[in-house]
């Protein structure tokens, strides 16, 4: 099972910001800049490339089923999309081994947009987690939106993290939001199954989102973790001492989540220590983000000082 909710055919929710973007469209007023803002996981790519492939199949075999809200999985633009060979797509996101968008991936981007166009479509260019462009990117990010070639439109997704005024004055923001219900209604549909039999109640209020749910499933699928009869301090000592992390990059995100979820579970005001251990961390994981340092020594002080401490 594909547990990558970018990838998905169906739209179960954001039915009525696409309605919107679908009427602009149709009445030839699509904003060429597009920020999409919401909490992480919510499915602001999967809207993204709901509207994408409406624009791109119009005039297709099998083309976008808007009043069903899915895509067609024979359509030639989706399949194009999904080889990573569509010339009207581009994807900015932040590569595997780095934890920026780097300034060479804006850079190749600019040298393809410059080049003539395959066809007369339009062209759209999403940028995923845009909290992540550093200073140098940004800088030729803006050169590029505030003028772009004619027949390209940007979409930007946007993790509710601030954004710099320069470059969210520059488009149209859209909120993006989901209730816990439609959330777990969601991740119901594409499992097929009751998620509460397999995830304790708890952890609901703090992974709130299809894409966080996603995660946690498929981390406790792949390592057979018990989500259930959850005990955070046992799980975190477990992933951290057989080192999962080193086997699959997308497990670090996870950690990261886990280790603010002790400190919420733990911290109070009357324990000052942990207070200071809290912010201490936090810094440390903001760092190790930044400068692209590896996580391992941080896990193994967090696992000496917190778990054994």
């Amino acid at each position: 099972m594909n547990l990558n909710p970018s990838t998905q055919i169906n739209l179960f929710e954001h039915k009525k910001i696409f309605n919107q973007l679908y009427k602009l469209y149709k009445n030839d007023n699509l904003p060429n800049k597009i920020l999409l803002s919401g909490e992480k996981g919510i499915g602001k790519s999967t809207l993204a490339y709901h509207l994408i492939n409406f624009v791109l199949s119009e005039n297709e075999e099998h083309p976008y089923d808007y009043e069903n809200n899915i895509i067609n999985s024979d359509n030639k633009s989706y399949k194009l999309i999904q080889n990573k060979s569509n010339p009207n797509f581009h994807l900015i996101d932040v590569l595997e081994d780095k934890n920026n968008i780097d300034i060479n991936q804006i850079r190749e981007l600019i040298i393809n947009l410059n080049k003539s166009s395959f066809n007369k479509k339009k062209r759209f260019v999403l940028i995923d987690n845009i909290e992540l462009l550093n200073l140098n990117s940004i800088n030729a990010l803006l050169k590029i939106l505030e003028e772009p070639n004619e027949n390209i439109n940007f979409i930007l997704i946007n993790n509710n993290k601030v954004v710099i005024p320069t470059l969210k004055s520059r488009c149209i923001n859209f909120k993006v939001f989901l209730t816990n219900d439609q959330s777990i209604k969601i991740v119901n549909q594409l499992l097929n199954y009751d998620i509460n039999t397999i995830i304790n109640n708890k952890l609901f209020d703090y992974y709130s989102t299809p894409g966080k749910l996603f995660k946690l499933i498929k981390l406790s699928e792949q390592y057979d973790l018990d989500l259930v009869n959850f005990d955070l301090t046992t799980t975190l000592t477990t992933v951290i001492k057989n080192k999962y992390y080193k086997k699959d990059k997308s497990i670090i995100e996870i950690i990261y989540s886990f280790i603010e979820l002790y400190f919420r579970n733990n911290i109070s005001s009357e324990n000052i220590s942990l207070i200071k251990s809290h912010h201490y961390f936090l810094e440390k994981i903001n760092n190790t983000k930044i400068y692209n340092l590896d996580e391992e020594p941080l896990f193994m002080e967090f696992e000496d000082k917190i778990l054994n401490g």
